[in-house]
């Protein structure tokens, strides 16, 4: 395990002082020399504890070994991998103090493995992680629950219907490969549809929408063919909405008034329950009724999510997930989309589908991306040195030099529609395309690199340019980020929106969903940020005509190849790339990495 993908809060921790509520006041030995350096935070400490008390363990081993799995979710990952432990790998990826050392591995596998906390089912060694019970679960019910979707009978499938639909779904820009994946999805009932950008992915669940309703009214269904389109962020779902519905209305072929299909978050999909943040009301005892269910940017998708969305899938409701598996993993523990890759590469009736043919005329972009993927640092750098009308690199250790005028003149063209003339839904709509013109990404939240500095500093840029102070916090084209989602308003996290003041002068924020923007009362809406800039993590299930990523120091914990791709394929036509040539090559250098079993599972090795 590594920290390469430790959540933003955890890698850009100052050093702690004597009163830091990180601090573990009665931590003992080696847990209290990794608390106080940083390694393990109070909670990871308390938790452990606790659970040792409950179960009657008292081996210092054990409990170290409790809150590393602690840590390790915290992370990201499932479970902390002991196996690493045996080169030392574990010691340098914890990043202990000078002086510590960690139990013996053989002597601390056995005392895990003779712990009450084992016995009673409470911790897991298994595979070479060591897992906390509910997370041990998950991947096994993930496993298991795809495992036997696989193994289920195929469906019935009307070989005329599907051949005069794959004829009729053909466009100038549908391959073999898209008409593959459609043919996939009508004779399985679980698709893994993977690709990067600009593959088709979109195009390619238009038409397996069209080709699973020709075949659900072929077979006599003469009810709704029912169509659930979700995405784990609102501003994905709507994405995955607009694109999916224009498909299908472009090229005429709407089955028996299918319309447009309705998109949600996951959440909302599952039925969110504000007394629970991790069950739903769809389960094994209520599932969904939907007859095609396509969940887009996948890789988004944490192991929590993952397993609610499969036992609330009926056995015979068809199910794809669609996603990059190169760019950032969920923020939540796992890495479900690359691990369903890994663990069925070699299996017989594999459900992943990979496209890979490009569609995309942005050419210096697909080549950027594909050098990424391939983790060629030299051939990142020459794409980036040579320079288009597509890619732009800026050498420097001075951010700010040319970031001023750039994000001056986007933010300038926000407010000025903001402000102009018309009525205030017009506005609104004129102020939300020009924020989709341009983004400024960063790595980091805080610091020098981060969102909070480069927002500050670009209104205060912005301030300037118009001669005047901004005013008040909510001004006329503030840029808007919805931050979590608000299931009363029908608000979701990831959506965009900006400042419009109405026709009696107050200001209104107008948040773009599905459909029609709308407005509201700013007091209405506490999960807000400016969105001058926004992180990479948050950018993931949107994209702007022109992107600028802003690298930060090559020695960065949160820089890694997952990142940069993530952010360089957020562009539709212009990248920009920001930051010294050491924090590229440490970008590329750098894989984010998640200790899971799930792919060990998926292949069989781990059943």
């Amino acid at each position: 395990m590594t920290d390469t993908d430790l959540p933003q809060a955890a890698a850009e921790a100052p050093a702690r002082g004597a009163y830091d509520p990180r601090l573990a006041r009665r931590a003992r030995g080696l847990m209290a020399e990794l608390n106080a350096a940083g390694v393990l935070d109070a909670a990871d400490v308390l938790v452990a504890e606790r659970v040792a008390a409950l179960g009657g363990e008292t081996d210092e081993r054990v409990r170290l070994a409790v809150a590393l799995a602690v840590r390790a979710v915290r992370s990201g990952s499932v479970g902390v991998d002991l196996r690493a432990g045996e080169g030392g790998d574990l010691a340098v990826g914890l990043g202990l103090p000078d002086g510590a050392a960690l139990p013996e591995p053989a002597a601390w596998t056995a005392a895990i493995a003779a712990s009450p906390l084992t016995a009673a089912g409470v911790l897991h060694h298994d595979l070479g992680l060591v897992s906390l019970d509910r997370y041990h679960r998950m991947e096994r019910q993930i496993a298991d629950d795809l495992a036997g979707r696989i193994a289920a009978a195929a469906p019935a499938v009307d070989e005329d219907v599907l051949a005069r639909t794959l004829t009729r779904v053909a466009g100038e820009h549908f391959s073999d490969e898209q008409a593959a994946a459609v043919d996939h999805a009508v004779r399985h009932r679980t698709t893994v549809l993977t690709g990067g950008p600009g593959t088709g992915k979109t195009t390619t669940v238009a038409r397996i929408v069209v080709a699973l309703a020709d075949q659900f009214h072929a077979a006599g269904g003469d009810q709704h063919f029912s169509v659930a389109l979700a995405a784990p962020t609102g501003k994905a779902a709507t994405r995955l909405q607009e694109a999916v519905g224009e498909e299908i209305e472009a090229l005429g072929l709407d089955p028996a008034g299918l319309g447009r299909p309705e998109a949600r978050t996951l959440h909302r999909l599952l039925g969110w329950r504000p007394d629970n943040t991790t069950r739903f009301r769809h389960d094994r005892g209520n599932r969904l009724q939907h007859d095609l269910i396509v969940v887009d940017e996948a890789s988004m998708v944490d192991l929590t999510l993952m397993a609610r969305l499969l036992e609330a899938v009926r056995p015979e409701t068809r199910l794809v997930l669609v996603g990059d598996p190169g760019q950032l993993t969920s923020v939540g523990a796992g890495a479900v989309l690359s691990d369903l890759v890994a663990g069925f590469a070699d299996h017989p009736d594999s459900p992943v589908v990979a496209l890979r043919q490009n569609h995309r005329s942005t050419e210096d972009i697909k080549e950027l991306a594909q050098a990424l993927r391939d983790g060629a640092a030299d051939a990142v750098l020459e794409v980036l040195r040579r320079g288009s009308a597509e890619v732009e690199y800026v050498e420097t250790d001075q951010p700010a030099e040319v970031l001023r005028g750039i994000c001056v003149a986007a933010a300038r063209r926000v407010h000025d529609r903001a402000t102009g003339a018309g009525a205030p839904e017009e506005r609104a709509a004129a102020a939300l395309a020009a924020l989709e013109e341009f983004r400024l990404l960063c790595a980091h939240r805080e610091g020098p690199f981060g969102v909070r500095h480069w927002n500050r500093q670009v209104e205060q840029w912005l301030a300037e340019d118009l001669g005047q102070p901004l005013g008040l916090p909510w001004y006329p084209g503030r840029p808007l980020l919805v931050t979590s989602n608000d299931y009363t308003l029908d608000v979701y996290n990831g959506e965009t929106g900006v400042v419009v003041a109405a026709d009696d002068g107050r200001p209104r924020a107008w948040i773009a969903g599905v459909g029609a923007p709308r407005a509201f009362a700013p007091g209405r809406l506490d999960a807000l940020d400016t969105m001058h800039a926004m992180t990479i993590h948050k950018s993931q299930g949107s994209q702007a005509r022109e992107i600028t990523v802003l690298l930060p120091d090559a020695d960065s914990r949160l820089l890694t190849r997952e990142l940069f791709y993530t952010a360089v394929t957020r562009a539709k036509s212009r990248v920009r790339v920001v930051g010294t040539e050491a924090a590229v090559r440490a970008a590329v250098a750098t894989t984010a990495q998640r200790a899971t079993g799930l792919a060990e599972r998926l292949s069989g090795a781990g059943r």
